[in-house]
């Protein structure tokens, strides 16, 4: 069928959703923009299925997010009785429908007799997570389109073991819901059968209590907090999200009673009124928090975005302005503290392991080093993290103590198997008490850290490639780089290639596996240590190159890493 037919699919449907007849209605005005939503269905990438909301298949809607939740009812179909009747939690975010496609998901899995725990409200990703490991069930669904700005949402697939679900298990997903290839013929139960049908329990609190008791436990030094964390003040926001849901009640209960609220911030706003772009990582997401800080001599401001699984941060400068940290910044600083003080108290284990995805800064690596723990490197999605967690507990190898990748995504503990804001934000606030017992701030505990181990620095560059066209243009970019190889960047030569998709690890010398799954991804190491990686986004239309340098001064590490970006910003 073509685009033009399935739109005419969609018009001629008697019980199309009204919002969605009138939307579709005027799109038809733009046949660039038609096509877009109706060639193709969405795809599932690295963090499930995420995209604009609006008519079309390839757009978020109540007939899109039904196929994907008949997608995993068709899985869970397949699976033993005792699986099936585990059952699925659901959650979601503060954006545009995102209450809607929770129920909408709990209608398709209750016409295949399946059991959904549907939030009574929003609450963060990571609480999905530990509500399908205690509960527990059998898988998790959570409605969010992340840091997406308010025009996106997006459908996230929990496994049993509270991870995004792995690549084969999440084929089989989409294999399914390709099958429902009739979006207005998939089978629903209303709400009212479901509670009748008992195929429906509310939960929250009772969640809330275990998860917040749970987050108890990433404290390191209790008497620290005790001592130091009641006259620390900070500033948390929640970007209009989530994590206003959970984040005031631990810092509650852990006794950091002088936080301050970004209260404008602190509303639920599916249009994030006050940030566009509810991104941590974003400078303009800060403006409120540092205006507060300024008032409060805050030393560190902590931002959280909409469904609270990323953290941003910004500290407090010897001037008195604030400075956005990395994520690779903030991920060093959290191992440091949490190793140096772990082996302060006697508590580091002889076993250790931290974990983290392979463009994410080698900082980590050297500090791990020096606490003499292990180091993993995994492909780029967080599942990857949750599967090396699952590995260590089930041969009893190494003992998980932090995970993270660079774009802003942290866990502590593994009563969760996403990253965690709230988890990385009691951490981080605890860090923060820390180094001001010491007369520190975080700005400079990061900077103790470079003139150990040296100036390391990186940057991420995205390239958008909007439409059809655009993920055309991607394939034929990846494909060029694996036939002509890269021999040098910036003049310095490249002395081992790295092919994710080929599973081939060259050296002038040697060729071997790189022991990871396949993946849509490069990675080239350079003959002075930098390192570059490339790969198409799982869930966005972008490519997102990646450069780590190290260098023996601030100045040196700029200038350096400005010149290979130079480069690269330079590819077409």
């Amino acid at each position: 069928m073509s685009w033009q037919e399935t739109v005419q699919k969609w018009l001629d449907y008697k019980e199309l959703d009204p919002e969605l007849k009138s939307q579709l209605v005027e799109l038809q005005k733009d046949s660039d923009a038609c096509e877009e939503a109706f060639y193709a269905p969405m795809e599932f990438g690295t963090a499930g299925m995420r995209g604009l909301i609006g008519p079309g298949i390839n757009r978020m809607n109540i007939y899109t997010v039904r196929q994907a939740a008949e997608g995993l009812a068709s899985f869970m179909d397949t699976l033993d009785d005792d699986k099936k009747s585990r059952g699925v939690a659901i959650s979601y975010d503060s954006r545009y429908h995102s209450q809607d496609f929770a129920y909408e998901s709990a209608k398709v899995l209750g016409a295949h007799g399946i059991h959904s725990y549907v939030f009574d409200s929003l609450r963060p990703t990571p609480e999905l997570s530990f509500a399908v490991r205690s509960i527990p069930t059998y898988a998790g669904i959570m409605i969010t389109a992340s840091h997406n700005p308010k025009q996106y949402n997006g459908f996230k697939i929990y496994g049993p073991d509270g991870g995004q679900m792995p690549p084969a298990e999440s084929d089989n997903i989409t294999s399914f819901a390709r099958k429902a290839s009739d979006l207005f013929a998939i089978k629903t139960k209303s709400v009212q059968e479901l509670r009748a049908d008992k195929l429906l329990t509310l939960i929250g609190e009772d969640i809330d209590l275990n998860y917040l008791d749970k987050l108890d436990t990433v404290v390191v030094n209790h008497d620290l907090i005790k001592n130091v964390g009641n006259k620390m003040n900070f500033v948390y926001t929640p970007l209009h999200g989530t994590g206003k849901m959970i984040a005031p009640r631990i810092f509650q209960k852990l006794g950091f009673e002088n936080f301050s609220m970004v209260t404008e911030q602190a509303i639920l706003d599916p249009e994030f009124e006050t940030t566009p772009f509810p991104n941590p990582e974003f400078a303009q997401t800060f403006d409120l928090a540092i205006e507060k800080g300024k008032k409060i001599g805050a030393n560190i401001l902590i931002a959280t975005d909409p469904d609270a699984d990323r953290l941003g941060a910004a500290v407090r400068q010897p001037d008195g302005s604030y400075k956005l940290m990395t994520g690779n910044q903030i991920a060093s600083v959290l191992l440091n503290y949490l190793l140096n003080a772990k082996k302060e108290l006697g508590t580091l284990p002889a076993n250790g392991a931290v974990v983290k995805s392979i463009v994410s800064s080698e900082l980590a690596t050297a500090i791990a080093n020096k606490y003499g723990v292990k180091m993993y490197d995994v492909l780029t999605g967080f599942k990857y993290i949750a599967e090396k967690i699952q590995n260590f507990e089930d041969t009893g190898s190494h003992e998980f103590l932090f995970g993270f990748e660079e774009s802003y995504g942290y866990l502590v503990k593994p009563f969760v198997r996403d990253k965690d804001a709230m988890q990385s934000t009691i951490l981080l606030a605890e860090a923060a008490a820390y180094y001001e017992f010491k007369g520190k701030t975080i700005y400079d505990a990061l900077e103790d850290l470079y003139a150990e181990y040296g100036y390391y620095r990186e940057k991420t560059i995205s390239k958008t490639f909007e439409g059809i066209s655009g993920k055309d243009r991607m394939k034929a970019i990846m494909k060029q780089f694996r036939e002509e190889g890269i021999k040098e960047i910036n003049d310095v030569k490249v002395v081992e290639s790295l092919d994710y998709l080929n599973q081939t690890d060259k050296t002038a010398e040697s060729t071997k596996e790189t022991g990871l799954p396949t993946a849509d991804a490069l990675k080239f190491i350079l003959e002075d240590g930098t390192w570059v990686a490339i790969r198409p986004s799982g869930t966005e239309p972008k490519m997102k190159f990646y450069i780590g340098i190290t260098s023996d001064s601030d100045d040196h590490a700029a200038a350096k890493l400005d010149g290979f970006a130079k480069v690269i910003e330079s590819w077409e």
